[in-house]
């Protein structure tokens, strides 16, 4: 029976009941799946060197990742952090398909491993699914649905906090929940809207995101080739399928056509059709399909992680020109980033001469140069600093200015800049200024002083 066949229409649309999964596969999936959202609803609120472990705060243009804080100046670093995250998912796409997807995308977690196991506990395995959307509303029907929705419901509203933690902040969500409505509209709505939304995506649209919505899903056909592990099944081994009788020899395939891998497929393909956009590599199947394999006595991974030329060739595995071209680029990209996060300073500073301004002639001889420098702080403390020139024989008037440069702020100032004239021995010279904190250099400028030949 084809997957479409074991559909039930309602409202429009195809749902998909997909049997109960289980097996060592599953098994592994639901320790992943644990692991990766205690640290999606523990980095908000966890706080490291005074910031939450991961900020994506686009409003302010303030991101922050496990300590590192990055700025609106530092936009080319936050850039580069992406293009790794994006290589990073296509070099892992080439070598290992869309696991991404089964083992450890958002979605799938939540919509697998949270939504379905609640449906599974509250309404019952695939046929009593079927069955209990067939009957007529009644008390049983009522108290099921009710209480799957309301649940549904409250956990879209605890990953709508969870998610607007990770865009404004934890300290803004803690201060719209518990400060007037009146104070925080905004705010407050936003967790509502957010909470439908992810209500609607996991009760309603479901798999439809990994099969429709979702760019990454149609991009696997570009990034996968013959060399890509995927789960697939062997064809060789497999074909031609048949039911296994008593007492009958028969020279078939392995393969029995139960139909248990399309019965438990999430997305309600059938995989012995070869490699489809729909899969998600959840390794259900292969689950499945082990376990039939072992009541008939069969070798085990009828299903499994194969590439095409191992179905096609029998070919062992090996990592094709692209992967490695692929790994190269990426590592060349980390050592980039990872220099620049190694050059990086806590305090970024910019001195420029005073534009429409030459230089001065003091009384005493002496000789001045006006400046302006703007000072930014990229962490979250307050820095007394000490603003001076790396000559010692420099001195510096300051005319506006502070020595208190504020958390994650900027700070102006307007200085002098004199020279004994009797140390210039040219009309343009380079000065160089140092930025210091506790007998420690924060940050250094470059600039040019002018004076009389």
């Amino acid at each position: 029976m084809k997957a479409k066949e074991k559909h039930t229409r309602n409202k429009g649309r195809n749902f998909i009941y997909p049997k109960k999964p289980s097996g060592k596969l599953y098994t592994q999936r639901k320790w992943v799946s644990y692991i990766l959202l205690l640290f999606l609803f523990a980095s908000p609120f966890v706080k490291f060197k005074g910031e939450q472990l991961v900020l994506l705060n686009f409003l302010e243009r303030k991101f922050v990742f496990f300590g590192l804080i990055f700025t609106p100046q530092d936009f080319y670093l936050f850039a580069l952090a992406m293009l790794i995250f994006i290589l990073f998912i296509v070099c892992f796409t080439v070598i290992l398909g869309r696991l991404w997807c089964g083992w450890a995308c958002p979605q799938t977690i939540f919509m697998e491993m949270v939504f379905r196991r609640i449906e599974y506990w509250i309404e019952g395995d695939a046929n009593q699914q079927r069955k209990l959307d067939a009957q007529p509303w009644n008390t049983e029907k009522i108290f099921k649905k009710g209480t799957k929705h309301l649940i549904f419901l409250l956990i879209s509203f605890f990953i709508a906090n969870t998610f607007l933690a990770y865009l404004i902040s934890s300290d803004a969500l803690y201060k719209i929940i518990s400060e007037p409505v009146s104070e925080h509209w905004v705010g407050f709505a936003s967790i509502w809207i957010f909470t439908f939304v992810f209500y609607m995506v996991f009760s309603y649209v479901r798999e439809v995101v990994c099969t429709v919505i979702c760019p990454y899903g149609r991009l696997q056909g570009v990034l996968l080739d013959n060399k890509s592990l995927i789960v697939a099944y062997d064809v060789t081994r497999g074909e031609p399928r048949g039911k296994v009788h008593k007492g009958v020899q028969e020279q078939k395939g392995d393969c029995v056509d139960c139909g248990l891998c399309v019965q438990v497929c999430p997305t309600g393909i059938d995989i012995r059709n070869g490699t489809q956009l729909e899969c998600v590599n959840c390794t259900a199947c292969i689950d499945v399909c082990n376990d039939v394999m072992l009541k008939i006595n069969r070798s085990e991974n009828l299903i499994g992680f194969y590439n095409q030329d191992y179905i096609n060739t029998r070919k062992p595995f090996k990592l094709g020109l692209r992967a490695y071209g692929y790994a190269v680029v990426l590592v060349v990209v980390i050592l980039v980033f990872s220099s620049l996060i190694y050059k990086r300073q806590d305090v970024q500073t910019t001195v420029l001469r005073a534009s429409g301004t030459l230089y001065q002639i003091r009384p005493d001889g002496s000789i001045s140069n006006l400046y302006n420098a703007e000072l930014i702080n990229k962490t979250n403390k307050d820095i007394v600093f000490e603003f001076k020139s790396t000559n010692a024989d420099d001195q510096i008037q300051i005319i506006r200015g502070t020595d208190v440069l504020p958390k994650e702020s900027t700070v102006n100032l307007t200085f002098f800049l004199i020279k004994d004239p009797k140390k210039i021995s040219k009309y343009k010279t380079e000065v160089d200024f140092e930025v210091k904190a506790d007998h420690k250099v924060l940050s250094t400028a470059t600039t040019t002083f002018f004076s009389q030949p």
